[in-house]
């Protein structure tokens, strides 16, 4: 008898006429062959150069994004004197994040800045590649790789002078690994935590049974082997612990962009501070909008938690729609939400729609509007958003509400899809093994 998770057959298969349409299936043949391949490589090979002219060619502030580089590489020069950036409150990051701004080193005929982007880009087009090759499954789609490949353009320059996108990859890369390599799947997602703690979050759909022990143990293994290398390497590995927990309501944020319109309706008379390398909103009931991010994000814990008890039907799609759907809680509940977020939400959006049973479809659109809206607030118009005008916090409502939209629309979508009266969901293999019945009859 397997341990691990149930997880559904196609349902589309069992109701005739449900299946997918000829037309619809000759587009995803013609996108799996080598010609549709050779355009999503062409199409990536353009946008991306095109985003990163924009580092170079100035397009409303998408230069000055860069900026962000000239950072990473004063933390270089700190780290490579074996300590953390020691007094310095923009140092945010768990010690993992040693190693990606120690990695332009391994490109050393290139400056600092380009070796930084280049690395970016490869991570890139390994989340590509990753999202091609999940569509191959038997109950895969292409759907995934193409909103990575169309939807990060979206965001100008912004994804290659981040940090994200590294960690991005990591969380992706877990996920994908989670169905048949759970403790691959936990390698990846501890090794991200120690990046930038989400990662961790992905765990949370994890089949149940063996598949979800050996994801976390594998998680918890790898986050404490890092950690205790790191700690032998560098000083001060646990400073970021400090700087982060004083981190105060950034304009960005959920309660930012409410205490922006109590504001522009003269409700309330704070200021803006510019601390912890954020724009941070400052003033009375600013620690009363921080202790109700929290509360929200506990709360949400709990709600996560408390559907995790009560599922009862599990798809190969539901662990990456959980996925999506606690990154969204996290995000929208967080006291910070900077603009490179999103591309957190657009990259475990696209693997959910790597999956032809996944809930998550509608959700992965609105993210991608939201995206375009985070690109208009920053670079684009941030000056409208430090200045708090009408238009700048119409676009941050606009962005947080459609966020707060998503979140619970793909809570609601996840458990009604999982927990509401239906079928009991048959049990899949253990990775690795390999259902007789199902050989002789033919099915993979």
């Amino acid at each position: 008898m397997t341990t691990t998770s149930s997880l559904a057959t196609d349902p589309a298969g069992a109701v005739p006429g449900t299946g997918p349409r000829p037309g619809r299936g000759r587009l995803r043949s013609a996108l799996r062959g080598r010609g549709g391949l050779l355009i999503m490589a062409v199409f990536w090979l353009a946008t991306r150069a095109g985003m990163m002219a924009l580092l170079v060619k100035d397009f409303h502030g998408t230069k000055f994004v860069g900026v962000e580089i000239q950072i990473y590489h004063a933390w270089y020069n700190v780290l490579t004197t074996g300590t953390m950036p020691p007094n310095d409150p923009t140092w945010q990051y768990p010690p993992g994040a040693a190693g990606i701004f120690l990695a332009p080193d391994l490109l050393p005929f290139l400056t600092y800045f380009e070796a930084w982007v280049a690395l970016t880009a490869v991570c890139d087009a390994l989340i590509t590649i990753g999202l091609i090759r999940a569509a191959r499954r038997s109950d895969g789609s292409m759907a995934g790789a193409l909103l990575w490949l169309g939807a990060l353009p979206i965001l100008l320059s912004m994804p290659f002078t981040k940090i994200d996108l590294q960690v991005t990859l990591f969380a992706v890369g877990s996920l994908l690994c989670m169905r048949y390599r759970p403790k691959l799947a936990g390698v990846l997602a501890g090794v991200g935590a120690m990046i930038k703690v989400w990662p961790l979050l992905t765990l949370i759909g994890a089949p149940r049974g063996r598949s979800t022990r050996d994801a976390i143990v594998s998680a918890v293994a790898a986050c404490a082997v890092l950690l205790g290398v790191f700690a032998l390497l560098f000083r001060d590995a646990l400073g970021f612990l400090g700087n982060q927990g004083e981190r105060g309501i950034q304009i960005e944020s959920l309660g930012g962009s409410g205490l922006m319109l109590a504001k522009l309706l003269g409700f309330w008379p704070g200021k803006t501070n510019f601390q912890f390398g954020a724009f941070e909103y400052v003033g009375p009931y600013v620690s009363s909008v921080a202790r109700l991010s929290l509360l929200l994000t506990v709360v949400g814990f709990l709600l996560l938690l408390l559907w995790r008890v009560k599922s009862k039907r599990w798809t190969s799609a539901t662990p990456l729609d959980a996925a999506l759907c606690t990154i969204l809680v996290f995000t929208i509940t967080s006291r910070v939400l900077s603009p490179q977020y999103l591309m957190w939400l657009l990259g475990i959006a696209a693997v959910c729609l790597t999956c032809r049973h996944t809930t998550q479809r509608p959700i992965a659109l609105l993210i991608v509007v939201a995206a375009g809206l985070s690109i208009l607030i920053f670079p684009l118009n941030y000056g409208e958003i430090l200045s708090g005008t009408s238009f700048g916090t119409f676009l941050l409502c606009a962005r947080n509400g459609l966020l707060a939209v998503a979140a619970v629309w793909s809570g609601v979508r996840l458990w009604r899809a999982t927990v509401t009266p239906g079928p009991v969901s048959e049990p899949e293999p253990e990775p690795g093994r390999v259902d007789r019945a199902k050989v002789a009859l033919g099915r993979p």
